[in-house]
């Protein structure tokens, strides 16, 4: 009996020993190399639905407000886009402008001057046969442009050193009609031959209607 006993107690000796060598003693010694577990891991159905009640839970006053924080600040996001777009736009005409303002000054530089072009008038006149109109030639177009070939009548559009009007009927005589002084003195002249026979003729016209 004593030796059965002396057994059996062995046996569950071993047993024991056995079975504590397959617990992880990693489960009960955290040593900070293993992830923690989730939190929401170890929620039942009952504590997740009692998280959404409390969360859902929330006084309609306090969720105006934050509707209200919202609006405002979505109003003044777009203010501040309209406010951005505004400046953008005056940005750009400011420098449309200056762009403008700096070609008018580089073609002013480069264009020939009033005397330039009626040393050119007086000489494809006088090609013409008509010296002794030259006087009056000078005179009108002096009234009509100034012997500026880029001039232009706001109001009718006229266009350029005879004032043709529309300033594209000028092309007739030359692709370069917006700029070239000689190409609108040739139409100019053509118009007066067909119309006033002469510039003195154009002249007198001139003076008794003042235009031509």
């Amino acid at each position: 009996m004593l030796t059965s006993n002396v057994t059996i107690m062995i046996v569950a000796i071993g047993a024991l020993g056995g079975a504590l060598t397959m617990v992880d003693l990693g489960d009960f010694v955290d040593d900070g190399t293993k992830p923690p577990k989730a939190a929401a891991a170890g929620l039942s159905t009952n504590d997740m639905l009692a998280k959404l009640t409390s969360a859902s839970d929330m006084d309609p006053i306090v969720a105006d407000s934050i509707a209200a924080a919202k609006k405002r600040a979505y109003q003044e996001h777009q203010r501040e886009l309209k406010r951005l777009k505004e400046k953008a736009k005056k940005e750009a005409a400011a420098r449309a402008k200056l762009k403008a303002q700096q070609e008018r000054e580089r073609l002013a530089k480069m264009n020939p001057s009033a005397k330039q072009n009626k040393a050119y008038g007086k000489k494809m006149n006088a090609l013409k046969g008509w010296d002794r109109c030259w006087p009056d030639l000078e005179t009108l177009w002096m009234h009509e442009s100034g012997w500026n070939e880029r001039a232009e009548n706001p109001s009718s559009g006229a266009y350029g050193i005879p004032q043709a009007l529309p300033g594209s009927k000028l092309a007739s005589a030359g692709a370069d009609w917006r700029t070239s002084s000689p190409t609108q003195i040739a139409w100019g002249l053509g118009y007066i031959k067909a119309r006033y026979k002469d510039p003195c003729g154009a002249w007198d016209w001139w003076q008794a209607h003042n235009w031509y």
